[in-house]
């Protein structure tokens, strides 16, 4: 049996995870699979065929060595996705180079540094009446800040001590993620595998599963389609997965985040995913081969 190791984390225990359901389609295709939690800093990876990047979803806690978890990885075996492209997506702020390709994204003001008086600015800036600050290295809505004109000074004091020296992005608060939900497109080595709307709890705005969310599985329009692929083709290198996360704003489907590095791809919501990205990976890797 070839070998592949899943990068994860050291404890899953607070997460929805359902990537054992490729244990099986990989096995049938010879492979045998191994989690490794990315903080074990004397692992081995080179009899590995390849690792690829599933569950750290702690590494925004500790960026940088996460970064050179990566690199060693890198170094002595097939990393997946490939190193170039989450170097890339590890900072929100490659959403510039998306805009820049005309690619549609939602309206975003970034900082460097806390500034209380830009943040107020912003609601004029956006004509909205409420904002979202986070961070532009973050997961699992950790500090997501969802903010009116009187939550924003009631919460002056946190907000300094969480974002000052902190890159971060500021949005208008967009409601059709209440409304109607956001839209979750997978792509392995280039072709759609499912998609999924997913739709906060009542009373909050985040869409996780961790926080309460509702998943559903639909079928894309063309819209959707035409935005995700926009995307997509603006991306520096190859890929074997790819989330396109998607919000409705102003008629049209923004670009909010293009997941590349630890994704959730739900392999529970569609029973023909979990094969689906097994024959994506040997495909990928027959061309690297090549």
């Amino acid at each position: 049996m070839k070998k592949i190791a899943f990068l994860s984390m050291d404890s899953l225990e607070d997460f929805f995870v359902y990537d054992d359901l490729l244990i099986e389609p990989f096995a049938n295709n010879g492979y045998d699979i191994e989690t490794v939690s990315w903080r074990n800093s004397s692992w081995d990876y080179s009899d590995y065929e390849s690792v690829i990047v599933r569950s750290p979803w702690d590494y925004q806690q500790a960026p940088e060595a996460f970064m050179a978890c990566l690199e060693r990885i890198a170094e002595q075996t097939q990393l997946i996705n490939p190193l170039a492209l989450m170097q890339w997506n590890l900072d929100k702020r490659y959403l510039r180079d998306l805009e820049a390709s005309a690619v549609a994204v939602l309206p975003t003001i970034w900082l460097d540094d806390y500034d209380h008086d830009l943040l107020a600015g912003a609601f004029a800036d956006f004509d909205c009446d409420e904002i979202v600050i986070k961070p532009c290295i973050s997961a699992n809505a950790d500090d997501t800040y969802r903010l009116t004109r009187d939550t924003l000074t009631a919460q002056q004091d946190t907000l300094a001590a969480v974002f000052t020296r902190r890159p971060a992005m500021v949005q208008p608060f967009v409601t059709s993620v209440v409304e109607q939900g956001e839209v979750s497109l997978f792509y392995f080595a280039g072709e759609l595998s499912h998609a999924i709307l997913k739709t906060p709890k009542q009373g909050d705005f985040r869409v996780q599963e961790e926080h309460g969310g509702s998943l559903a599985v639909i079928s894309p329009d063309q819209a959707m389609l035409n935005s995700a692929e926009l995307a997509l083709q603006a991306m520096p290198t190859e890929y074997l997965y790819a989330r396109v996360d998607l919000l409705q704003h102003n008629g049209q489907w923004c670009i909010i985040e293009l997941e590349l590095i630890e994704p959730s791809l739900y392999f529970n919501l569609d029973t023909h995913s979990p094969q689906c990205f097994v024959s994506a990976y040997l495909r990928y890797m027959s061309n690297k081969i090549k």
